[in-house]
């Protein structure tokens, strides 16, 4: 984890958030002597296709898939309800 002082940041800023972004690397921003801020870098994100990309999923026949979703709604009613009513 890097430190800097603020004044450094000032003079920096671009240097600083560039290795963040690349790096992943954390900073701590001190101004006399104490910490005064964390830059971190932002969680990495991914699409719903890359989460699911390689994972196997079981193929279902088209009995198995009606069997599967009437399952699936048992005890569900399929009218929607005003929840303030």
């Amino acid at each position: 984890m890097q430190t800097v002082t603020a004044t450094d940041l000032a003079r920096h800023t671009r240097q600083i958030l560039d290795h963040v972004a690349s790096r992943g690397e954390h900073v701590l921003v001190e101004r006399n002597h104490t910490v005064v801020a964390h830059i971190v870098p932002p969680a990495r994100t991914m699409t719903a296709a890359q989460a699911l990309d390689g994972l196997a999923f079981p193929v279902f026949t088209h009995a198995q898939a009606t069997t599967w979703l009437a399952d699936s709604k048992q005890g569900f009613a399929d009218a929607v309800r005003d929840p303030w009513a």
